[in-house]
């Protein structure tokens, strides 16, 4: 299984055309969106290229291959927009090894608050705006960074999981974390 994961889109345009030409060329099964699709919310700026509904339109022609979580500045006028679900706090990802892929945007759940978990399951949340990829306690810590609102210097990214190997891209293709699973 191959999965693309994004997060932190914010309602950009230009964020998410750039997101789906990576998804496609990416070959991956799934688009996973780790929340804050259309809302900018009210600690961020208003993205460059803001357009909702049309974020909602380029994203809902995907809506079969998307699996989506609730960002905090996601809501039910949101949601009326998307063909897809996003408004469950959080979804499961079970592996063909047994692993389980924990998703949820970070502000509910994430390394510091963490739900049951056995050892080796992965937590992929966004929300902090930064690519993670790496062992924390008994757990794997996954966040692909953000498309929208790159924090502490790091350049737009997104997330891959390939085969064993969850990593994190700029969309120039540098490699920000990786971990075998």
């Amino acid at each position: 299984m191959k999965l693309f994961f994004a997060s932190d889109l914010h309602g950009s345009l230009d964020a998410t055309e750039q997101v789906l030409a990576a998804y496609l060329s990416s070959g991956a099964e799934h688009l996973v969106i780790l929340g804050d699709v259309l809302n900018h919310g009210p600690r961020n700026p208003v993205p460059e290229s803001y357009n909702p509904p049309k974020v909602a339109e380029l994203l809902n022609a995907h809506s079969d291959s998307i699996i989506a979580v609730r960002g905090n500045c996601d809501s039910e006028v949101d949601q009326m927009l998307l063909a897809f679900p996003m408004m469950a706090d959080y979804a499961w990802v079970m592996l063909a090894n047994g692993q389980r892929l924990f998703l949820t945007h970070g502000h509910l759940y994430n390394a510091e608050k963490r739900p049951a978990l056995k050892r080796g399951d992965v937590i992929a949340h966004g929300h902090t705006h930064i690519p993670v990829a790496e062992w924390q306690g008994e757990q794997i810590i996954f966040n692909p960074g953000s498309i929208t609102f790159p924090r502490n210097g790091y350049a737009a990214s997104y997330g891959l999981l390939e085969e064993t190997t969850l990593s994190a891209h700029t969309f120039s293709g540098e490699v920000l974390a990786s971990i075998s699973l």
